[in-house]
């Protein structure tokens, strides 16, 4: 394992676990009226670790050789664009057929849902 890989394996723990707590603070049913300052502070403390995961992704990609930042670029990139797709396309199922509503935070699940199969189709930085 390379350095770059394992600084990002540390980081992805800590950020990830730093957004399961937090998250489990935000859906904890107590906490559903929260409203005001506190709750933007809470909802800052969700999407921190958010933006510090994209940002220990980044760091990967800039230690990387090559290969693996452009293989990681490429399905990093793939997975956010499905992501989009697939929020614009919910959004509108929702205003014109009827779906059920989805909070925007589902976002982030599915594209790390979408991140983590990505090896088994993008094994190059080709076009």
């Amino acid at each position: 394992m390379t350095s770059a890989a394992k600084a990002y394996s540390l980081r992805t723990f800590i950020f990830m676990l730093g957004y399961v707590v937090a998250l489990m603070l935000a859906l904890g049913g107590a906490l559903d009226a929260i409203g005001g300052v506190s709750g933007w502070l809470l909802a800052a403390a969700v999407s921190a670790p958010v933006a510090g995961q994209i940002w220990a992704t980044l760091a990967f990609i800039r230690d990387s050789d090559e290969f693996v930042a452009g293989v990681t670029a490429k399905r990093f990139i793939i997975a956010a664009g499905l992501t989009l797709a697939l929020a614009v396309f919910w959004g509108f199922g929702e205003r014109l057929a009827g779906a059920p509503h989805l909070e925007g935070w589902w976002a982030y699940v599915v594209f790390w849902a979408l991140m983590g199969p990505m090896p088994l189709f993008v094994r190059s930085s080709a076009r």
